[in-house]
C-alpha cells in the first residue's frame, strides 16, 4: 500500500497541488478537528465511492491510519483503485508533527 507521510500530504496543500483528501473517520471525530478533506465515513465509503477520484492522487485518512487502510485495500480490491495513498499515522501524526 502507498503512503504519504504528514510532510508530505503538507507539501501538497501548501503547493495547492492537485489531489484529492478524503476523511473516512465518524463525523463526531471530523466536527472535533478535520483537514477539510471530503468526508465520507469508512462504513458508507464503497456506495460513495464515485466521489473519490480515480483520475488523481487521492490521500485518504482517518485518525491513526488503520481504517484508512482498510478502505484503500477495499477499493484497491473490489473496485480497481491505483491512485491511494493512506496518510501514515493520520490525523494524530498530523497534528503532533504539522499542528492545525
Amino acid at each position: 500500500m502507498k503512503e504519504v507521510t504528514v510532510q508530505e500530504l503538507k507539501a501538497l496543500i501548501d503547493s495547492k497541488a492537485d489531489f484529492q483528501l478524503i476523511d473516512v473517520r465518524e463525523q463526531h471525530e471530523f466536527d472535533d478537528v478535520n483537514l477539510n478533506g471530503v468526508f465520507i465515513p469508512m462504513g458508507d465509503v464503497m456506495e460513495n465511492a464515485a466521489q473519490i477520484s480515480k483520475d488523481k492522487q487521492v490521500v485518504i485518512h482517518c485518525r491513526s491510519g488503520k481504517r484508512s487502510a482498510a478502505v484503500i485495500a477495499a477499493l484497491e480490491t473490489q473496485l480497481g483503485y491505483t491512485n491511494l495513498y493512506n496518510l501514515k499515522g493520520g490525523i494524530l501524526a498530523y497534528i503532533e508533527e504539522i499542528g492545525l
